[in-house]
């Protein structure tokens, strides 16, 4: 199962290379987006926090169903799209990452292993039919998240380094 580590760092990398190489418009763009997708690409895992809170009543959530589907990631397009109508495009670019970073982190723990074990509710609300294919459970390596997280950042640095030249600021 992918860490919370890996579900900010990847989303973050790939939103900042898109940024990079991709976009016209840095203007709507900023850094401030990049840190909103991080952030997104954990925002599936609210579920935890939350239920904690709703233990104290009594209730439960069970992690990785509604907020590990599509669904959920799909309605932050909702205000994306009035705020693009409306000429708001900073704002719209914070809810369409939004979006990416959600639908990431559940395309990840699909891939990986994460939400519930029988795997992602795709098609939630019409079906409970859950999908996975969990290339980490199947691997069985101990450490494995943990060593990805520090493979990911060190590629990463190692690109900054070359593209932005990090060291500069150090």
């Amino acid at each position: 199962m992918p860490l919370a580590v890996t579900h900010v760092l990847l989303t973050i990398i790939i939103v900042d290379l898109y940024r990079d190489y991709v976009t016209k418009h840095k203007k709507y763009f900023t850094l401030y987006t990049v840190f909103i997708a991080g952030f997104a690409g954990l925002l599936p895992d609210i579920d935890l926090p939350f239920n904690l809170f709703l233990n104290f009543f009594g209730l439960n959530v069970l992690h990785g169903t509604i907020t590990h589907t599509p669904l959920f990631g799909l309605i932050f397009l909702i205000p994306a799209f009035i705020f693009l109508y409306f000429k708001k495009h900073k704002i719209a670019m914070l809810f369409f990452v939004t979006c990416f970073g959600v639908l990431f982190h559940i395309f990840l723990d699909y891939l990986l292993g994460g939400g519930l074990y029988e795997g992602i509710m795709f098609f939630y609300p019409l079906s409970n039919a859950a999908f996975k294919i969990h290339l980490l459970s199947k691997l069985n390596i101990p450490n494995m998240p943990a060593a990805i997280d520090a493979i990911i950042l060190l590629i990463w640095l190692w690109h900054e380094e070359i593209k932005h030249k990090i060291s500069d600021f150090i």
